[in-house]
C-alpha cells in the first residue's frame, strides 16, 4: 500500500531529527525529505506529490509557515498541514487556513498519537497526483507582458523506492536557495513551478478572481492563491488601497482620478500601458482623503 509522502519543514535540525524518530513508528507515512525555508519546500513540492507537511510557524527567508499555507490553499490536492509552534497564539489562524493539526512542540506521546490519527483519516481521503497544477495553465497570458523565466524547474516523478531521484531533487532545492537572504516588502508568488519575490513597489494593482487573485506589475501578471482580503491587510501599510471589491491599487502608481458619466469615477495608473480601474462610490471619499484631495 502506498504511503503518505511526508516533508519536514523546520529551521531547527534537532526538531527535524526528533520528528523523524517519532514518525518512524507510523507505517502509513514515509518521510521523504527536509527543508529549512518555504522556498526550499516549494521546490520540493513541485517535484514530489507530498501528502503531509510538518511545518514551523516561524520560518527564515521572509515567508512564514502561515504564508506558505496561504500559497498552498489553491491546490486541488493540498497536503495535510501540521503546524509546529512554541505557543498557541497563531493556532486559530492556522486552522482558518485549513491546518490538519497544530502542535505545541515538543509534544507528548499522547498528543502525537492524536495527530497521527488525524493524518490516518486524511490519508483515506487523499488522492495523490503526479504533479500539482501549474499557475501558468490557469492564468491568461499576454505576449507583450509575459516575461520568460530563466533556468529549469525540477520535474521529477517519484515512486516510493526511488530514493536516488528524491536526493537529486533535494540537492537541487538546496543549491538554488542556499544563497537567498531574508527579504522584506516582497510578495512570494509561484509560477511555472518557481518561486518569485515581487517587490511591493513594482505591483501596480491586484485583481480578485474567484478564490484567487491576479498580481499585476508593469510587465507581468501572476495568478496567486492569495485572497484579495488577505493582500489588502498585508499591503495596506505600504500605500495600497482597496478602490473596489475586485481591485487593490498601489497609490504610488495612481496618476489621475477621472469623472465618468453617471456620477462614476475611475483612476488611471502610471506605466507603459495606461490602466483604468473603477472606483466604488462608497470608497471614493476615503480614497480622496488618503490622497489629500
Amino acid at each position: 500500500m502506498a504511503k503518505l509522502k511526508t516533508l519536514l519543514l523546520h529551521p531547527d535540525s534537532i526538531v527535524r531529527r526528533d520528528l523523524r524518530r517519532v514518525l518512524e513508528g507510523a507505517n502509513f507515512l514515509q518521510v521523504l525529505g527536509e527543508a529549512v525555508s518555504a522556498f526550499e519546500a516549494m521546490e520540493l513540492l513541485e517535484a514530489i506529490p507530498y501528502g503531509a507537511l510538518f511545518l514551523a510557524v516561524d520560518l527564515p527567508g521572509g515567508v512564514s509557515g502561515l504564508e506558505m499555507a496561504q500559497m498552498l490553499a489553491g491546490r486541488k490536492n493540498k497536503p495535510a498541514l501540521i503546524f509546529l509552534a512554541s505557543a498557541e497564539s497563531q493556532a486559530y489562524a492556522a486552522f482558518e487556513l485549513g491546518a490538519t493539526d497544530f502542535l505545541l512542540w515538543p509534544a507528548g506521546d499522547e498528543r502525537l498519537q492524536k495527530t497521527l490519527a488525524k493524518l490516518a483519516e486524511f490519508k483515506a481521503r487523499f488522492r495523490e497526483v503526479p504533479m500539482p497544477d501549474k499557475w501558468s495553465e490557469a492564468a491568461p497570458q499576454s505576449a507583450d507582458n509575459w516575461a520568460e523565466g530563466e533556468g529549469e524547474t525540477v520535474s521529477l516523478p517519484l515512486e516510493d523506492e526511488e530514493q536516488d531521484h528524491f536526493l537529486s531533487a533535494l540537492k537541487q532545492a538546496w543549491d538554488t536557495n542556499q544563497h537567498r537572504t531574508p527579504e522584506i516588502e516582497k510578495l512570494a508568488v509561484s509560477q511555472d513551478g518557481r518561486m518569485y519575490l515581487v517587490p511591493y513597489n513594482q505591483i501596480v494593482f491586484v485583481e480578485a478572481y474567484e478564490d484567487y487573485s491576479y498580481v499585476n506589475t508593469a510587465n507581468q501578471k501572476y495568478l496567486t492563491s492569495y485572497r484579495l482580503k488577505y493582500l489588502e491587510e498585508r499591503l495596506a501599510p505600504h500605500r495600497f488601497f482597496r478602490v473596489h471589491r475586485k481591485y487593490l491599487v498601489n497609490l504610488d502608481m495612481v496618476t489621475e482620478i477621472a469623472s465618468l458619466p453617471g456620477s462614476n469615477f475611475m483612476l488611471r495608473t502610471a506605466g507603459r500601458t495606461r490602466i483604468e480601474l473603477p472606483i466604488s462610490r462608497r470608497r471614493l471619499a476615503s480614497l480622496k482623503q488618503v490622497l489629500g484631495f
